[in-house]
């Protein structure tokens, strides 16, 4: 009798741990479209869908369990060594698939919803990400880091970016208006609004966009408008890391306060096309540039 129940003991503390320790091990986050995504155990096999969410993946310290990107992710360099699964906008499922993920990466406006939701019905759970704000990318990195369980890397490069904004924007908190026209495309010509990430990078350093309060989060001005706004300064990135050519082009218009001034500057897009912690980088370079603005102005008197 006592070895029975016994026994009977043993298996069911052994059905209690069976149970109870798949949920010790669950981690949970939320996403930018506010869905809680619940994995049993930390991911260990990631995709990410987009340039963007793969150097946040590596940002949160799980660049080692990316096992499958997309064109043109080419950040940090060990990136462009991992299987590439087709575009951002449109995916090879299958090769996905074979890969094995148990963790997607989405992007919320740059992946096919279709896509998504057919690897989403085949029982893979997909993180989608789209930071809007400062905060937006440093919570965006605390979060994939939980979900990988590199929960002190990711922790340590948020607070880092979070401080290095805040370091930016208390030092211009009081530098003077500049009016900036920045181009994120040549054809068709294509701005951003101040509700833009990169339109909240222009007002930290103290820059008024002339295209600001339009609607559009990606504003398409004309070229017109552009001349009518008369910006002092004009920021582009052009279409490679060291491509001025948008830049030449309104060299044509030298009635532009811009032109006359010198101030024509670029800056390399992926640090500040990207919301990823590059972008204080990129923020400190659209600092530096619209303070040299400033001392041109004074060096001519106005």
């Amino acid at each position: 009798m006592t070895i029975r129940i016994s026994r009977l003991l043993l298996t069911g503390l052994a059905l209690l741990l069976s149970v109870a320790a798949p949920a010790s091990a669950e981690v949970c986050a939320v996403d930018d479209t506010d869905r809680e995504v619940c994995l049993v155990a930390p991911a260990q096999r990631i995709a990410a869908l987009s340039p963007g969410a793969t150097e946040l993946v590596y940002a949160a310290g799980a660049g080692e369990k990316v096992v499958a990107v997309v064109a043109y992710s080419d950040y940090p360099p060990e990136a462009r060594e991992v299987a590439s699964v087709g575009s951002h906008t449109r995916l090879d499922l299958e090769r996905l698939v074979t890969l094995r993920p148990d963790l997607v990466i989405g992007w919320v406006t740059g992946n096919p919803p279709e896509q998504l939701e057919r690897l989403e019905a085949l029982g893979l759970p997909v993180f989608y990400i789209e930071p809007r704000s400062f905060e937006g990318v440093s919570g965006a990195i605390e979060r994939l880091a939980i979900l990988a369980d590199t929960e002190a890397e990711g922790d340590r490069v948020a607070g880092e970016f979070r401080d290095g904004m805040a370091a930016l924007a208390a030092r211009y908190a009081e530098a003077a208006p500049v009016r900036v026209f920045y181009q994120v495309w040549d054809e068709p010509l294509m701005t951003i609004n101040d509700d833009h990430l990169i339109g909240q990078v222009l007002r930290l350093c103290g820059g008024v966009n002339v295209f600001g309060a339009l609607p559009r989060l990606v504003p398409r001005p004309g070229e017109e408008a552009v001349l009518a706004a008369d910006p002092e300064a004009i920021l582009a990135g052009g279409m490679g890391e060291e491509n001025r050519d948008w830049l030449d082009h309104w060299a044509q218009y030298p009635q532009l306060t811009a032109v006359a001034r010198d101030n024509l500057f670029f800056v390399p897009p992926s640090l500040i096309q990207r919301p990823t912690p590059r972008l204080l980088e990129g923020s400190r370079l659209f600092c530096e540039k619209l303070e040299r603005a400033r001392e041109r102005r004074g060096a001519l008197g106005s």
